[in-house]
C-alpha cells in the first residue's frame, strides 16, 4: 500500500519551499513523489504591545513585510517612525514585535481595527463599509514607460521568482525602472504580502523612479496600497476589478494588466504610457 506519511527527503530548496509527500496518478501507473510546497506560518504583528494583526504569509523576508504593511496601511508615515522591530520564533507561528513613534501609535489606536487574513481578500475583519473604502491620495508624477519597458518588466519576473520556480504557487511583486529593467522583487503566498516586502525593502533608501509590476489580479486593496504610497503605474499580469479602477482613477494611478507578450490593456490614465501620451501641449 502507498503511503503518505513517510518523512520528506533531505533537499536544497530556498528558505520557505519544503518538500511533502503525495501520490501523482497517470494513465495506468501510481507513483509516489515528493514535490515542493510553499511553506505558509501565522504571522502577527504587535505595536508597542498592542496585537493589531495576524495574517498568513511565507517565513521570509518578515522584516520587509513588517515595514511594507506598516507604510501602506498609513500606521507610519516613514521608515525613521519604526524604532524597533523583533521577531519571535514560536511553535504556534512568528511574532514581529515593533516598536514606532508614540504619536504613531496613537493614531493606531484612535483606528484600529480587527484584522485577520490578509492572503484572501485583504478586508477580512473590517468593522464597517465605511472602513473597507478608504480615502486614497492624489498621485503625483510625470513618469511616462513605454509598452517596449512593460514587456521587458514583465518577462523579467520569472528568472526572480527562485520561490515559484520550485513551488509554483508564490505571488511576487516587483520594482522595475522606466526601462523596464527591474530593480527589485518580493515573492509571498499572500500578493498583499508580497508588495508590502516590496515597500519594505525600498522603504530603507531613497525609492528610484519606475513602476510597479505584479503577477495577481489588480485588486482594490492593492491599487489602495499603491496610491498610498504615490506609485504612478501598476501593471498586473491578470485583470482588475472595477472597484480598483474606480479608485485608480479617482487617485491618478494608471492601470495596464492583461499584460502578455502579445498585448496590454491600459484601463485608466492612459497619459503615461508613451504610444498612448499624445503630442505634447
Amino acid at each position: 500500500m502507498l503511503r503518505l506519511d513517510r518523512p520528506p527527503p533531505v533537499a536544497a530548496l530556498p528558505h520557505g519551499v519544503t518538500k511533502r509527500p503525495a501520490l501523482r496518478l497517470t494513465a495506468g501507473a501510481i507513483q509516489p513523489v515528493d514535490p515542493s510546497v510553499a511553506d505558509e506560518v501565522p504571522v502577527a504583528l504587535v505595536y508597542n504591545g498592542l496585537s493589531h494583526v495576524v495574517m498568513m504569509a511565507s517565513p521570509r523576508d518578515l522584516e520587509a513585510l513588517a515595514l511594507g504593511f506598516s507604510l501602506s496601511e498609513g500606521i507610519l508615515g516613514s521608515a525613521d517612525e519604526l524604532l524597533d522591530l523583533r521577531l519571535t520564533r514560536s511553535a504556534a507561528g512568528i511574532e514581529i514585535d515593533l516598536r514606532i513613534t508614540q504619536r504613531r501609535f496613537a493614531g493606531l489606536k484612535d483606528r484600529r481595527r480587527n484584522l485577520a487574513g490578509r492572503t484572501g481578500c485583504g478586508l477580512c475583519g473590517v468593522e464597517s463599509l465605511a472602513e473597507a473604502l478608504r480615502a486614497v491620495p492624489e498621485i503625483r508624477s510625470d513618469l511616462v514607460v513605454s509598452r517596449k519597458a512593460i514587456d521587458r518588466a514583465v518577462a523579467g519576473l520569472a528568472p526572480l521568482q527562485p520561490l515559484n520556480r520550485a513551488a509554483g504557487s508564490l505571488h511576487a511583486a516587483a520594482w522595475a525602472d522606466p526601462s523596464g529593467a527591474i530593480l527589485a522583487l518580493a515573492e509571498d503566498i499572500g500578493r498583499h504580502n508580497a508588495l508590502d516586502k516590496l515597500i519594505g525593502s525600498l522603504a530603507a533608501a531613497t525609492r528610484p523612479s519606475g513602476f510597479l509590476v505584479l503577477t495577481s489580479r489588480c485588486s482594490y486593496e492593492l491599487a489602495a496600497k499603491a496610491a498610498m504610497l504615490n506609485v504612478p503605474i501598476l501593471v498586473a499580469i491578470s485583470a482588475p476589478t472595477g472597484l480598483a479602477l474606480d479608485l485608480a482613477r479617482q487617485a491618478g494611478l494608471t492601470v495596464v494588466a492583461l499584460a502578455r507578450s502579445d498585448s496590454v490593456t491600459v484601463y485608466t490614465h492612459p497619459a503615461r504610457i508613451a504610444e498612448l501620451a499624445g503630442p505634447p501641449s
